[in-house]
C-alpha cells in the first residue's frame, strides 16, 4: 500500500480560541500540534498546502517541494 493511504492528516482552527490543531495519524502512531501563534499557523498552512499537491500529484517528483525556512 502506498504511503499516502495509510497516513491522515486533520487541521482543525477555532475561531473562539484562535488555536490551530493539527493531528497526523497511521492508526499506529498519533501526533498532534496545537499552537495559537500566527507565524505557526502560517506555516502548517503553507506545509499543508504543500502536502496536499504532493498527494493529488500524479507523479511526486514532478512537484516542486519549497525548501523548510
Amino acid at each position: 500500500m502506498c504511503f499516502s493511504c495509510q497516513v491522515r492528516v486533520v487541521l482543525k482552527y477555532r475561531h473562539a480560541d484562535g488555536t490551530l490543531c493539527m493531528k497526523v495519524t497511521d492508526d499506529a502512531v498519533c501526533l498532534v500540534y496545537r499552537t495559537e501563534q500566527a507565524q505557526d499557523v502560517k506555516k502548517i498552512e503553507k506545509f499543508h498546502s504543500q502536502l496536499m499537491r504532493l498527494m493529488v500529484a500524479k507523479e511526486p517528483r514532478t512537484v516542486a517541494v519549497a525548501e523548510a525556512d
